[in-house]
């Protein structure tokens, strides 16, 4: 289109504009060099996708069923879903989901299934569990009880008998924990399906809550049960972090036959509403299919690969110095006594009451390693004396 009536651009930014732009991009940059505590790859590059960043991408409604609305990307976000559901070992025939903002809205979407579905439910999740799923259970007004969890962050089973047990006689929701936040914790799938069993309780729903270690798991040579094989209803996964993401996004996966239970046909879109939001990300999906074309599957075996090397390497260091460090089985949370809250602010590490955590993404490096456990160790040294 061209002429007078042609849309006009927003044009080059203007100079204080650009000043305060500038200034926000140097910051990142010295912020993102020192960023340790949190499950964000920021080791990646989507310079190939930026000419899309001219098109107004919206995949409203469901990604399987087109829309009025013609400017998306809903073939590509098919993909991500098949390859998402290929890993967690859920069939293609039998896979639906959809690529979220973020593990919140996963969990969102997993408990409102679970809802649908047995509307008397009560919610079992551990102390553990993100702190997002108790807001998302508010949101759902959803009855729920807390369970204690081990030391090790991981759920505490006989408190979970004893707790369904009193409770046998209402439908069962499990928030299990593939990964938990602070820990790294993965509940036991098995244990947790023996007990519903043992109790004879009929009425059941697992959803997973696999943001981090549900892009680990399918590339270890023995990983914790995780799955749907493994008796989950569905899953949330992120994709922002071990895949790496300028945009917060993930993955909801479930059986195609629960999302009857919330499917409506929305005539002005001509598509149908299953979804949590409208309007979602037409971007989002691109970044995550890029990813996976990129990396291919060896590609990402040899990354989870190099971040489990990076966490056994930083357990090791900051025991050489004396300060107790561990780490769950396949997990790449590295758990040591907490810092100082300069440590704590310059690494930007996560700390919860008495402990901290770094998390080896894939940008953190042996130097980077070598940077924290030095800072920790003058920093207890300090603290001695």
């Amino acid at each position: 289109m061209s002429g007078e009536n042609a849309p006009q651009g927003m044009g080059a930014p203007r100079p204080e504009t650009r000043a305060r732009l500038d200034a926000l991009q140097q910051a990142l940059e010295e912020t993102s060099r020192r960023q340790a505590g949190y499950p964000a790859n920021l080791a990646y590059d989507y310079s190939a996708l930026t000419p899309f960043l001219q098109y107004s991408l919206n995949n409203i409604g469901d990604p399987f069923h087109e829309s009025n609305y013609a400017i998306n990307s809903r073939a590509f976000e098919r993909e991500v879903i098949a390859a998402f559901a290929n890993l967690m070992h859920l069939p293609a025939e039998a896979a639906w989901g959809y690529v979220t903002s973020g593990g919140t809205e996963g969990n969102m979407y997993g408990l409102y299934l679970a809802r649908k579905l047995h509307p008397d439910g009560i919610v079992f999740f551990s102390q553990d569990t993100h702190y997002s799923v108790l807001k998302n259970l508010s949101v759902l007004n959803m009855r729920n009880i807390m369970i204690k969890s081990q030391e090790n962050g991981e759920l505490d089973y006989d408190d979970l008998f004893e707790t369904v047990r009193i409770h046998r006689d209402t439908p069962v929701i499990v928030m299990a924990n593939i990964g938990t936040t602070m820990k790294g914790a993965i509940d036991d799938l098995g244990r947790v399906r023996a007990i519903l069993e043992d109790l004879a309780i009929a009425s059941h729903y697992i959803h997973a809550d696999a943001a981090l270690s549900g892009m680990i798991l399918p590339f270890v040579d023995d990983p914790q049960p995780y799955g749907f094989d493994a008796g989950i209803d569905s899953v949330s996964l992120s994709g922002h972090k071990v895949i790496g993401a300028p945009l917060p996004c993930g993955v909801v996966l479930t059986k195609r036959e629960y999302v009857n239970a919330v499917a409506r046909s929305v005539e002005y879109l001509g598509t149908l509403d299953t979804t949590v939001p409208g309007s979602r990300s037409g971007f989002t999906p691109l970044i995550l299919w890029y990813a996976l074309e990129h990396y291919g599957l060896d590609g990402l075996r040899r990354l989870v690969g190099d971040m489990l090397d990076m966490a056994a390497y930083a357990v090791e260091r900051f025991n050489e110095n004396g300060i107790p460090a561990w780490r769950n089985h396949n997990s790449v949370t590295v758990v040591f006594p907490r810092p100082s809250e300069e440590v704590v602010r310059r690494w930007q590490l996560a700390p919860l009451g008495d402990i901290a955590h770094v998390i080896t993404m894939p940008h953190i490096t042996r130097e980077t390693v070598d940077e924290i456990v030095d800072a920790c160790a003058t920093d207890a040294g300090s603290t001695r004396t």
